[in-house]
């Protein structure tokens, strides 16, 4: 059994576009992309989509969060758009990032279309290509901060506080970019406007692999959340100050990001303490103070609260021991996403040709998680198969590239004639 779409087509709608965005942001010393949401590269990356959808005669809207929007009427559409199909992703990274988290939901869309039309099908509820802005979080410290703003979940006055690593805001930021941060807030036309958001993922993990399947479909999203642990202590001389005498908060950070992996390890679940800021960063100090984010995920609700609580706590016991001062907060939180049945039965139905395609769960946060709480959500995974995300070696295969694009255009086809 075939579906309407072959890869060699898939292919040849889907590697041009890729191509075109292959060099942008870039590191050329790591291989890794620094694509940060309002900077250079993620700009030059908004006028890119906004080039792919003119060609194709999609009329572009930017919403008054950022987010970009390429619309595919149906013949003779008026008005505002409505229950239509919505596919995309988001085009940042995070810090030396690969290349396929984000871009490759962006690149399948457009492809998506271009098989879609190329089989003369004429849509019967309108088709957008959406890009959210600043999924990764990596600038302002604060995940799907688009999708979060428009679906209510995340305060404007936050929003426009939050700074980056040179101390800039994002109202500062959005104000370089000719953006009001005034416009900043809920989208009211959100739930009407979204039948469907089907969102298309690179894999972050080797789920795929180890069953030796190209396209898997997403039953959930692990609850996660960011937490924000600052140790103080007293700056002295590395050389000179006994080590009776110090109270050296990196060392209480040492014993935290052990306890991390071991609590971890118990309750089956991941801890991570990825970022880290030191004051005052000499070689030859003692530090005064280090900061850290931990990052925490759990296959549920209770057991995340529960290793987060333990991390504090053999966190606070060894600072108390130490004669460091300890605080931590919660930066950000995100409840467990189960993704409704519904569409993913009509995605399943639209892959049988395909097979048995796995459904599987995953730890990584999405705009298509946010979006879960307004309205119906998808997601469809493309194989990766050295499971590595979040690095320069993120990997997809080609033809599985191809063959997810592929699966996107099935779905889209038989969701809208």
């Amino acid at each position: 059994m075939t579906g309407l779409f072959a890869t060699d087509a898939a292919a040849r709608a889907f590697d041009p576009l890729w191509d075109e965005i292959l060099a942008v942001g870039r590191d050329p010393g790591t291989g890794g992309y620094r694509r940060f949401a309002w900077a250079d590269a993620d700009l030059t990356l908004r006028e890119w989509f906004t080039g792919c959808a003119a060609a194709r005669g999609m009329d572009v809207e930017i919403d008054r969060n950022g987010n970009l929007w390429a619309w595919w009427l149906p013949p003779g559409w008026t008005g505002e758009p409505e229950n239509a199909f919505v596919t995309g992703s988001h085009l940042d990274s995070v810090p030396d990032g690969g290349a396929f988290d984000g871009p490759l939901g962006v690149v399948s869309a457009f492809a998506a279309v271009d098989l879609v039309r190329a089989r003369g099908i004429t849509p019967r509820v309108p088709v957008a290509v959406t890009c959210f802005v600043d999924e990764e979080g990596a600038r302002f410290g604060v995940a799907c901060i688009g999708s979060q703003l428009s679906a209510g979940a995340l305060a404007p006055e936050r929003a426009l506080r939050l700074r980056d690593g040179d101390g800039v805001t994002l109202a500062e930021a959005l104000r370089a970019a000719g953006r009001d941060p005034a416009a900043l807030g809920p989208d009211p036309l959100l739930a009407k406007r979204i039948g469907v958001f089907v969102e298309l993922h690179v894999e972050q993990g080797r789920a795929l692999d180890l069953v030796d399947r190209p396209i898997a479909l997403a039953s959930s999203i692990w609850p996660h959340g960011r937490w924000e642990f600052t140790f103080s202590g007293e700056a002295n001389h590395a050389g000179a100050t006994r080590l009776v005498d110090r109270r050296d908060p990196m060392l209480t950070f040492a014993t935290a990001v052990h306890a991390a992996r071991g609590t971890a390890e118990k309750h089956r679940a991941v801890a991570t303490f990825g970022k880290v800021l030191v004051a005052p960063n000499g070689t030859n100090a003692i530090p005064s103070a280090v900061r850290a984010w931990l990052d925490a995920r759990a296959a549920d609700e209770a057991t995340l609260t529960a290793l987060v609580a333990e991390i504090e706590t053999l966190a606070g016991k060894a600072a108390a021991e130490g004669g460091i001062g300890f605080a931590s907060e919660a930066e950000s939180r995100s409840p467990i996403v189960e993704f409704p049945p519904e569409p993913r039965a009509k995605l399943s139905a639209a892959l049988a040709h395909l097979g048995d395609v796995p459904v599987i769960p995953t730890a990584a946060g999405h705009d298509a998680g946010v979006l879960a709480e307004r309205v119906p959500t998808a997601m469809l995974f493309v194989r990766n198969p050295t499971g590595v995300s979040h690095s320069p070696h993120e990997f997809a295969e080609a033809v599985d590239c191809h063959r997810g694009a592929a699966a996107l255009a099935e779905v889209m086809a038989a969701w809208v004639r």
